[in-house]
């Protein structure tokens, strides 16, 4: 068996190696950012990002897991990206909120994150060209669809280059005892996650609702006797301790995020579309358009509805559905569509998220 020194200097070695790889790598993004500029492309590419990760699951064969391994190309992704040229990623903040978490997750730490105060500020500074790409989230799996997001699809022209599927841990979060919490701050979206843990734990204490985890956790660590339901980052941002991890009532509680942009991403292997639209006001409306969709064999995995904000008992309707536009049978299914309907429009395609 060797001995520490010994395998001390093969980590020295292989180091080496790894720095001299990753500044080689570098070098090569950096080409790459050359000629996208010199031909007008665009440097952040979901369906090329999503094909490393698909070649690093097929050759890694341990002892470092798939999320460690993930983790470690997030920030070298980052980091070359970054030398093509630099992104800036919008969010709805402020720091530590979940959203981002899900950015910081997708983007790396080697983008400038700019926090704002509304899903509609995340739109704004993409529209005027403030940010390359904004985040913002779209549903969850206990607490249901983001509606406000749905209403800003309505209204901008932005389009949907890529989804996050962020697990969602909720942490008890305060620099007081369990026995002296009084109040507990959070988002009313955290607070129905964590609603029987409160119960049980916490029976009589205060619930106020803020604007978000990460405003609660701020308020939390400058009041006595007072605690927040965030998450482990809000907690190292806003110096808490944490008192209590994995507090939802839902192990399976996940928050889908989208991040929005300027233009379409291209194809991968595993994609999905979304796209909304409105129908007249008549018997069987709905049933007859999603008809195209059954006759071209493509799957839809939601349906969402929201009010027409022009015209009174009218609706628009969100769909997402397996596949890309530029596959034959969802470009069918959506061009049959578009003659019947008073209005539709594409948000994008995407690579499934995972």
């Amino acid at each position: 068996m060797m001995t520490i020194e010994r395998l001390r200097e093969e980590i020295n070695k292989i180091d080496e190696e790894i720095l001299s790889l990753l500044n080689s790598r570098a070098s090569c993004a950096r080409q790459i950012g050359e000629l996208k500029q010199k031909n007008s492309l665009v440097t952040y590419h979901p369906a090329r990002e999503k094909e490393i990760y698909r070649q690093l699951l097929a050759t890694n064969h341990g002892p470092l897991s798939y999320d460690t391994i993930c983790a470690i190309y997030t920030e070298i992704i980052s980091a070359c990206r970054g030398i093509e040229s630099p992104l800036k990623i919008a969010y709805l903040g402020p720091e530590a909120t979940f959203t981002h978490m899900a950015a910081r997750r997708k983007f790396g730490s080697s983008v400038e994150f700019v926090p704002v105060a509304s899903i509609a500020d995340v739109f704004a500074e993409v529209e005027k060209k403030r940010a390359d790409y904004g985040v913002v989230p779209i549903e969850n799996s206990t607490e249901g669809v983001i509606t406000h997001t749905l209403d800003m699809f309505i209204e901008s022209n932005l389009t949907i280059c890529a989804e996050i599927l962020l697990e969602i841990s909720q942490c008890l979060l305060s620099n007081s005892s369990l026995e002296e919490i009084r109040l507990v701050y959070s988002h009313s979206h955290a607070f129905a996650q964590v609603r029987g843990w409160l119960k049980s734990n916490l029976p009589t204490t205060k619930c106020i609702e803020v604007s978000s985890t990460a405003e609660a956790s701020r308020r939390a660590a400058m009041e006595q006797d007072s605690a927040a339901v965030g998450s482990e980052l809000a907690a190292q941002v806003y110096h808490l301790n944490i008192m209590a991890k994995g507090i939802e009532d839902r192990v399976d509680n996940y928050t889908r995020f989208l991040i929005i942009g300027h233009s379409m991403v291209g194809r991968s292997e595993n994609d999905k579309t979304s796209i909304m639209f409105s129908v007249k006001d008549r018997v069987g409306a709905l049933h007859s358009m999603l008809s195209p969709f059954n006759k071209h064999n493509v799957n839809l995995t939601k349906i969402e509805s929201r009010p027409s904000k022009d015209t009174i008992w009218e609706y628009i309707f969100f769909i997402d559905m397996n596949g890309h536009i530029e596959d034959d049978n969802v470009k069918e299914a959506i061009d049959e569509l578009r003659e019947s309907c008073l209005y539709l429009k594409v948000l994008g395609s995407y690579p499934v998220a995972g």
